[in-house]
């Protein structure tokens, strides 16, 4: 009974559903007792030949009135028990979107999607059910049961009623029994399907990829392994859910026989007629649905109690970054300060990123240049708070940025991420995405900044155009203006692009950083690349190597450190022509290769 418990909290919140569902559910109970009563009279009559025609027709039509009446409380109970926990399935969902919203990029880091979608679903399937079907089966368990064999000790004979219920003992063994063991493998066969479910998801994602390396059937493979991992530990739930019904009929039926071996001997004693032994009988089969909804309740419960465990444990996961109390509302805006004296992901023998201190004034944009796995990406989660940096600090207008609400820095922040994310929708609602009230010229004028104006209107939906599931419509450069646009549109006070422009063309690329350029005079902006050209105009670059800054200036000045950067301009540049079919690259910057500098 303790997922009733734990369910509390739901039950006071829609008490006028269940306490009027269950009132009503009480009605049915006292009227289902009144027609073996009816029997029994009719019988008795018919016996004695003392029942007239008339009386006949007034219990006949005494039970067609009851019939009628349970048939229209029957339908009411169903919509508030039911409609209740249809709700709670919605607050749930809810609950958990809300949850996952609000979580660090760490937290789906340790879990896969498949598992959580399967949270979302199966298990708040199984909580779900507890409340309304749950709730059904205790009440009529209880109540029905419980006044069926009240009237029948009452009314009838209290000796034959405890004779029957002799075998009813059996029953919570077994289900006690029963109980444990669905408790155990429903969790197994739930954490089945999670894995089913991300591979699913998985491979949906990435079917352009598994067809490209033509892994359909080494897929399709492992897939039947996981569904029949799943169908295997569903079976073995099937299992045990099929010896509840099997023994509450064995139970009823030993019932049956003790009942109608004595009470057949009671009314050759005389003791009790033939109406009443044909009443008990009957009351007797009323009992069969209470034991069968006892069965069910304990496997409902079961079920609920292992899929609420898992719901309510990843509630109980925090996020690791949260608003401090008395944290700033005010949209965050001023200079951007980085002083990290050292920053490590959980589980990495090295750090991240080390001493790094570098201000960037408004309206200065900061190149931001390195080989792989350098820190650049780092440092803009850090400014993005994502992680919280532990070993310095990083502020923006003075104040440090875990000193603001998540919304006041986020607001004030246009990212563009390595890893373009569209959503299946039209192109107008990805790029107003975080402005939703956005006029039409105004999405219009974002995306002529972002250089993708004029292949939006090529599409034959123009703005209207639905991307697919992913921008899996589009082409990589169309997606990664699409996401500049929709970054711009915020107008944000710092602007991040994260190696934002590799897919697209020299040209695009130009035409965009001039317009950000004349754009953003007033505002900061932070340009990760792998091309150099893209941050060649920079106010001040930054070249990161193992997490350090191993050089820094403009341009013209590292050009001159005859550095990493250096090397790696004018290999850039000799590509760049070797690419075009020859001729001069523009500058008195030497192509002829060199090797490349030792750090």
């Amino acid at each position: 009974m303790s997922i009733f418990r734990d369910l509390w909290w739901f039950f006071k919140q829609e008490k006028r559903s269940y306490a009027w569902g269950v009132l009503i559910l009480l009605v049915v109970a006292f009227l289902e007792i009144f027609p073996p009563y009816v029997v029994r009279v009719v019988v008795d009559g018919l016996e004695a030949g003392t029942l007239t025609g008339s009386e006949l027709g007034m219990w006949l039509g005494l039970i067609a009135l009851a019939g009628v009446a349970m048939y229209v409380l029957r339908y009411v109970w169903r919509i508030l028990l039911f409609g209740a926990a249809f709700r709670l399935g919605q607050l749930l969902r809810r609950r958990l979107f809300s949850h996952f919203s609000k979580m660090s990029p760490s937290f789906f880091q340790r879990r896969r999607t498949g598992d959580l979608m399967a949270h979302a679903t199966n298990d708040i399937q199984a909580v779900q059910v507890t409340a309304g079907e749950g709730v059904l089966t205790l009440v009529d368990s209880l109540v029905l049961g419980g006044l069926v064999v009240a009237t029948m000790a009452l009314f009838i004979s209290w000796e034959l009623t405890l004779i029957a219920l002799i075998p009813m003992p059996l029953i919570a063994l077994a289900v006690s029994k029963f109980g444990t063991m669905l408790h155990q493998r429903f969790h197994r066969a739930q954490a089945a399907f999670s894995d089913m479910n991300d591979k699913v998801q998985e491979n949906i994602s990435g079917m352009r990829v598994v067809k490209a390396f033509g892994q359909e059937e080494n897929e399709k493979r492992s897939f039947q392994k996981l569904s029949r991992h799943v169908v295997e530990k569903n079976i073995a739930v099937a299992r045990v859910d099929a010896l509840f019904d099997p023994t509450i009929s064995l139970v009823i039926g030993l019932s049956f026989f003790l009942a109608v071996a004595f009470g057949g001997w009671f009314v050759m004693e005389g003791t009790m007629t033939i109406g009443q032994l044909t009443q008990f009988t009957i009351y007797l089969g009323q009992l069969i649905w209470p034991m069968l909804a006892f069965g069910f309740l304990f496997n409902i419960m079961q079920r609920g109690r292992a899929s609420y465990d898992r719901i309510h444990s990843l509630l109980q996961v925090e996020s690791e970054i949260q608003d401090r109390p008395a944290a700033l509302t005010a949209r965050a805006s001023g200079e951007v300060a980085f002083a990290v004296d050292h920053f490590g992901y959980d589980g990495a023998k090295e750090p991240a990123l080390r001493d790094i201190r570098i201000s960037v004034q408004p309206g200065e944009t900061l190149g931001i240049v390195g080989k792989t796995g350098s820190g650049k990406t780092t440092l803009f989660k850090l400014l993005l708070r994502e992680f919280d940096c532990t070993a310095g600090e990083i502020c923006i207008g003075g104040v440090p940025v875990r000193e603001m609400t998540l919304d006041a820095l986020r607001s004030a922040i246009g990212y563009v991420p390595q890893d373009h994310f569209l959503f299946s929708a039209t192109i107008r609602e990805n790029i107003a995405f975080g402005q939703a009230d956005a006029s039409d010229e105004e999405i219009e004028e974002a995306a002529r900044l972002a250089g993708i104006h004029e292949d939006i209107l090529q599409f034959e939906h123009g703005y209207d155009t639905v991307v697919g599931e992913r921008g899996v419509t589009l082409s990589g450069g169309q997606k990664q203006r699409i996401s500049i646009a929709r970054a711009l549109l915020l107008t944000p006070e710092i602007l991040i692009l994260d190696d934002s422009l590799s897919a697209v063309d020299a040209k695009t690329e130009e035409a965009i950083l001039a317009a950000l350029r004349q754009t953003r005079q007033e505002k900061t902006t932070l340009i990760a690349a792998h091309r150099l050209s893209a941050i060649e105009h920079a106010d001040q670059i930054v070249v990161l190597e193992e997490g350090w800054i191993a050089e820094r200036g403009t341009h013209q000045e590292l050009l001159l450190q005859d550095g990493w950067y250096a090397w790696t301009y004018r290999q850039q540049q000799l590509e760049s022509m070797i690419q075009k079919g020859g001729g001069a690259v523009d500058g008195d910057t030497p192509v002829t290769p060199v090797s490349q500098p030792t750090s």
